[in-house]
């Protein structure tokens, strides 16, 4: 094999709590992560000469150690003491900055993709133990779906997938920090915790109202604060015909879910034609299996 196609599928967190800041820095979490189609398209192809060679057609975005794919093609390659080289050629769809792992999304395709091409052997278990080491979303990148996401983001429990929807997905034209994000929420203060267990527990009932009717995300504290058109946009959604609407991850993008597609479209032409977005999409949920 001498290349391989792979797709990066973007996530939002359906709900997500945030239980205590640990005492190494990071957070312990507990959240509901759901695939959405929506997906970056990696091409991943061997080179005779040695190295790392990347490209994308958004030149917002590095192609060096500064990429998470390259860091993620380097500690594979390295691990496996690889001598032959990698080109990776990106073309990029999911919002950058926005909440909806893409950058993670993108690492873990190419794991896959490198797992593959020089046939390293690696079990998908193997990969997520590596993952975890770039960063917390890639555990969960590596297989998608719908999935309990606990401790700092790495320990996954497969959940049912909810029954199928529309979505409009928005990102307004800002790019969020995650970590001025969670460096500015206080976890012990928060007077409100979604619902995890029973989001878990309608998702298995296949009830959209009762999963819709249990979206939270206590990230919105810090960043709805920041960027109160984010807000905006949560309240048109639900204007519009949504079930409900919300921030995914750190934001900023939001997403509404809704039965009628037709009234997906016209929510979707509405937060464009206001200025709220720079980036819509009416898409669905995502369950295949990663390729």
């Amino acid at each position: 094999m001498q290349q391989i196609r792979q797709r990066a599928y973007a996530k939002i967190n359906i709900g997500l709590d945030v239980l205590r800041r640990r005492p190494d820095g990071y957070h312990e979490v507990k959240m509901i992560m759901q695939t959405v189609d929506i997906y970056d398209d990696l091409l991943l192809e061997k080179t005779f000469k040695p190295g790392i060679y990347l490209q994308t057609d958004n030149a917002e975005l590095p192609v060096n150690r500064d990429n998470l794919i390259y860091r993620a093609a380097a500690l594979l390659m390295e691990e496996k003491k690889v001598t032959e080289g990698v080109k990776i050629t990106l073309a990029k769809r999911i919002p950058i900055a926005a909440g909806m792992a893409g950058g993670s999304s993108d690492a873990a395709a190419a794991m896959r993709g490198i797992n593959t091409l020089f046939d390293m052997g690696y079990s998908v278990e193997e990969l997520q133990h590596l993952g975890v080491k770039l960063g917390a979303d890639i555990p969960y990148c590596l297989v998608g779906g719908t999935m309990l996401s606990e401790g700092i983001g790495e320990i996954l429990t497969p959940l049912p997938a909810p029954p199928d929807a529309h979505l409009v997905v928005a990102k307004p034209d800002i790019n969020v920090s995650t970590a001025f994000v969670y460096g500015n929420l206080h976890a012990e203060q928060l007077q409100y915790h979604p619902d995890i267990d029973g989001m878990a527990q309608a998702l298995s009932e296949k009830n959209l109202r009762g999963i819709c009717d249990r979206m939270g995300n206590v990230l919105e504290t810090v960043t709805v604060r920041e960027y109160p058109v984010i807000e905006e946009i949560k309240q048109l959604m639900c204007r519009a015909g949504a079930y409900n609407a919300l921030m995914s991850g750190s934001g900023p993008t939001v997403f509404g879910i809704y039965t009628d597609g037709t009234k997906a479209a016209e929510a979707a032409k509405m937060i464009a034609d206001e200025n709220l977005a720079g980036q819509v999409f009416v898409t669905g949920f995502y369950n295949a299996e990663m390729n």
